[in-house]
């Protein structure tokens, strides 16, 4: 069992990566303010060594997610781009819905609802739905899978196949740790239910934020696709395990979604902690920092 290396900020492995793909939440922002120490290793990063993509689960498009990082007070000059699970998804539903009005059961709160407008869509009731779209539980703050019994296995019975915008299972909102639509896609599957997922850990999505990394470098006046990307992320079962299936070096943020895991904080426990999610990272440290 290879152990992990602990290290104080970004600057001390930056000069070996020459793009970075940085998780959102957990890393840069944590569901109501952003990390400074974080958006500085951003900006540093792109300054000095490459141009700089957030790829995060987030069920929205990017740009309802730059408008969210914004109001956190993340700077917009300290990434280069970002890609979404919930862009993605709303690409299959336009590709779906191009040739004629799909019927969706949705599953989710009515702020997300821009997910699905401007398309050919048609909200119905699960008996007449000819798909599901999970974005979130509705209230997300008193909510658990156990609420969504009745409704998965009616969606079961029908054999309705889900999409599933955000393969998060948890995310923490300030100090609460809530359940996200990979809790109930989670669920869905262990009643034999049928789960298409979009975002971290599955590879499309990395091939997506690969080729935006490539664009703005290219815009940036470097014609050449990045050669050696670092992933940043604090989610062993999305952005570890996501990022070693793609094959790309990863930093690990500790103190994210798995921080009450990591006592004591040494290269031994740190490496049985990934053994037992399957992941590994070379790379770790509490928070992002340069």
């Amino acid at each position: 069992m290879s152990l992990p290396r602990l290290i104080s900020g970004l600057s001390e492995i930056a000069s070996g990566h020459d793009a970075l793909i940085c998780d959102v939440w957990g890393v840069i922002h944590d569901g109501a303010r952003h990390h400074p120490a974080a958006a500085d290793a951003l900006f540093r990063f792109k300054e000095r060594h490459g141009p700089v993509v957030l790829l995060t689960n987030a069920p929205r498009v990017p740009e309802e997610v730059a408008a969210q990082c914004a109001s956190y007070g993340l700077p917009a000059g300290c990434y280069d781009a970002i890609v979404s699970s919930g862009g993605a998804t709303r690409d299959e539903l336009a590709r779906r819905s191009a040739h004629r009005t799909l019927s969706l059961y949705y599953i989710g709160p009515d702020r997300d609802l821009p997910m699905i407008a401007g398309l050919d869509i048609r909200r119905t009731g699960i008996e007449e739905a000819d798909l599901a779209l999970c974005i979130g539980l509705v209230d997300d703050m008193t909510e658990t899978p156990a609420d969504y019994a009745g409704v998965l296995a009616a969606m079961k019975a029908r054999g309705l196949a889900m999409l599933c915008a955000n393969p998060d299972l948890v995310v923490h909102r300030g100090p609460k740790l809530l359940y996200c639509a990979g809790s109930l896609a989670q669920a869905y599957e262990s009643l034999g239910g049928e789960v298409v997922y979009y975002g971290k850990p599955h590879l499309p999505v990395y091939a997506a934020a690969l080729a935006a990394a490539a664009a703005s470098g290219q815009r940036a006046g470097n014609p050449i696709s990045p050669k050696n990307p670092l992933a940043v992320g604090d989610g062993l079962v999305t952005d570890i395990r996501g990022a070693n299936a793609a094959g790309l070096p990863v930093l690990f943020i500790a103190d994210g979604v798995h921080g009450e895991d990591i006592a004591p904080y040494t290269p031994e426990h740190l490496a049985a902690l990934f053994a037992r999610y399957g992941a590994h990272a070379a790379t770790v440290t509490r928070a992002l920092k340069w």
